[in-house]
């Protein structure tokens, strides 16, 4: 496959890309909006509670910071959605890059292959004119023996003309296969040394994740994939992946890891 298909295939799986990440942030930067809302909104309520908290009886009390309570929920429950999001739209382009790095791993592969074929072509080519060269070489010194009474009129002239025509040849032989040895490793060697460092594309899925990036969850991994957080404002790890709390969908109310759990029931 050539560059320019291997250029043409990358650009059309990028072509609904821009769209996808559009369509995320256009849903993230709305979640973020209804949040500020509902923040608005229980500053409001939060300010009208204190200042009318001594003529409200119990059951208006309760009521009141119920319904903050509630708007508290929502809010967060739209915090955990833009982050899934998040997670998602780092997910789609980290996706992308990982096939530009396996596409161009295969593409110089292939250009390695390609060299060393080239060179062992023209060593070939180059071993069959050497025995070609030296088949008729004794060809015609078999027939110089067969008309051995032709050389023996012409005398020294002819042996001479002959001497002269066998070094010719010898030196025209020696001076092709040392031609031929240059163009096979100026040929070579022009192309290998930008291929010192390829890898193979199974190597680049498993590259190595960035030292940098914060890990998460029981795994002690980045973030992937569908994330919960532990509702206890205290947990040490705070985001946890579904698959490693045994979770396929996302459960209604407050969710505690298993170690909070742990600890809550021995309180």
């Amino acid at each position: 496959m050539t560059s320019a298909l291997y250029l043409e295939h990358y650009l059309d799986s990028l072509e609904h890309l821009p769209i996808e990440l559009q369509r995320n942030f256009t849903l993230m930067r709305d979640l973020d909006s209804r949040a500020q809302t509902l923040m608005k909104n229980i500053d409001s309520l939060a300010d009208t509670y204190l200042k009318n908290q001594k003529n409200l009886n119990q059951e208006q009390c309760k009521e009141q910071l119920d319904k903050i309570q509630s708007l508290f929920n929502k809010a967060k429950e739209y915090g955990d959605d833009k982050v899934q999001l998040a997670i998602q739209t780092y997910e789609l382009v980290d996706k992308h890059i990982r096939r530009l790095d396996s596409d161009l791993a295969r593409f110089e592969s292939e250009i390695q292959d390609k060299a060393l074929n080239l060179r062992n072509t023209e060593e070939n080519s180059v071993g069959k004119k050497g025995r070609k060269k030296i088949k008729d070489g004794k060809d015609s010194k078999k027939k110089r023996s067969g008309n051995s009474s032709e050389e023996d009129s012409t005398g020294t002239v002819r042996g001479s003309k002959k001497k002269k025509q066998k070094c010719t040849t010898n030196t025209n032989s020696a001076g092709g296969t040392a031609l031929s040895n240059t163009i096979s490793a100026s040929v070579v060697d022009a192309v290998l040394p930008g291929l010192a460092g390829i890898t193979h594309p199974s190597d680049v899925l498993d590259m190595p994740v960035d030292p940098n990036e914060p890990t998460y969850c029981l795994c002690h991994q980045v973030s992937y994939g569908e994330m919960i957080g532990c509702d206890n404002p205290d947990c040490p790890i705070e985001w946890f992946h579904f698959a490693c709390v045994g979770l396929t969908t996302k459960p209604k109310g407050k969710w505690y890891c298993p170690k909070c759990t742990q600890d809550r029931k021995k309180k």
